[in-house]
């Protein structure tokens, strides 16, 4: 039996805790024990951990690493404030000397490396694999002991403003890097060239029995028949693209006189009010909702007529996966890693970035039904689990 440890912030609804959740409930129990230790043991997700995983206690300190910063300091953990202040100045002083797009990816280098001197061991165990599954790795490399130590990327970092040469040390401790698609390693290894022989691709597991199920076990009451209802998902930040998202309605509404539809987004995020002063300022409230959180999606994901992904960038989206798993119609922006989510016309639609080009290609889908009804067949014909990559996880050890 091999003892596997895992490390995630939380599982709050996101792309990566659920593509977490899908590898533990796609590896073998009967070879594999594993430990989940969760920064802070919060999150709608929580219930979907599988039963065979032990979930290791909550540490206080590892809590406020993502706390209201007020609450780091009124709780004690003094130094673990004081890491994340100088890691919000180093940001900004980074900030300053680059003209690259940002988001807050980037930061959380800069938390790793300013808090985790703050931080207690997290066990006296010894793995024989410890998992870092997102940014800040440096914790994983300093605070948890194991025989190999593997570390996730999940995002497109040539889009990143980062410090190559300052995070560079961290990555090059792990064992193995693992990239989630040839895209994100492609990217990856623009920034960090010598870093490619340690790239180990491993797709995002799918739990496909566990989706299905839910999307069963809701209802999406707000999505109307007689309409075009369209979805989007995600957290709303700036990689997400969802404050583009009304002026995109409003073209679809005003320049292509579309039939009647409705965008709604689910999710939660930094960016939330920047979407409602763009409703507002596009007057689209008739035709954009913001949802907010919804701890099951899938109910909507199965019930809308058009998945939308309007992202300036991605790794590999996770809810576009599961759209089509549900055998929904996606529809993604031309975002440079879009080409290994979606074969174009085969299994959804890539539309221009900008935001007339992307209204005009919903305005020529929404028109053509039996287009979208072929789309569908194709989805439900296809496997999008990726249940097998699990193995490749194991193989590390």
């Amino acid at each position: 039996m091999k003892r596997i440890f895992i490390a995630m912030h939380y599982l709050e609804i996101g792309g990566a805790e659920n593509a977490l959740i899908g590898l533990l409930h796609a590896l073998d129990y009967s070879e594999v024990s594993v430990d989940l230790f969760l920064y802070a043991r919060r999150g709608e997700m929580l219930p979907l951990v599988p039963p065979e995983v032990c979930i290791l206690p909550e540490i206080p300190a590892y809590a406020h690493i993502e706390s209201p910063l007020k609450d780091a300091f009124l709780h004690g953990h003094i130094r673990v404030g004081l890491g994340r202040l100088h890691a919000k100045a180093l940001a900004v002083m980074r900030r300053g000397k680059t003209t690259a797009g940002s988001d807050h990816t980037a930061i959380f280098s800069y938390i790793g490396r300013c808090v985790t001197p703050a931080l207690p061991p997290v066990t006296d165990r010894v793995y024989d694999l410890a998992v870092s599954f997102l940014t800040p790795h440096d914790i994983v490399l300093s605070k948890v002991r194991a025989h190999k130590k593997v570390c996730w990327i999940h995002t497109d970092y040539s889009r990143i403003s980062l410090d190559p040469a300052f995070e560079l040390p961290v990555w090059q401790a792990y064992d193995h890097i693992v990239s989630i698609s040839p895209d994100v390693s492609r990217g990856f290894i623009k920034v960090f060239p010598s870093l490619a022989p340690k790239i180990t691709e491993i797709a995002n597991i799918l739990p496909e029995t566990l989706i299905r199920g839910r999307a069963g076990s809701g209802s999406a009451p707000e999505l109307q028949p007689g309409r075009l209802n369209l979805l989007s998902v995600g957290r709303f930040t700036h990689a997400k693209n969802f404050d583009n998202i009304p002026d995109i309605a409003r073209r679809l509404r005003d320049d292509h006189h579309a039939a009647p539809f409705h965008w709604y987004l689910i999710g939660y995020g930094s960016d939330e009010a920047l979407i409602r002063r763009r409703i507002a300022e596009s007057g689209t409230n008739d035709c954009v909702t913001i949802l907010g959180k919804r701890a099951n999606p899938y109910p909507y994901i199965s019930g809308c007529d058009i998945y939308v992904q309007p992202s300036r960038y991605e790794g590999r989206c996770v809810t576009v996966r599961e759209a089509q798993l549900l055998g929904k119609p996606v529809v993604i922006a031309a975002y440079p890693t879009a080409s290994s989510q979606v074969s174009d016309g085969k299994d959804g639609f890539i539309l221009p970035s900008d935001n007339s080009g992307f209204a005009a290609g919903l305005a020529s889908l929404a028109a053509s039904p039996d287009c979208l009804e072929e789309i569908a067949r194709n989805l439900l014909s296809a496997d999008y689990s990726d249940r097998t990559e699990a193995r490749k996880l194991v193989s590390l050890i």
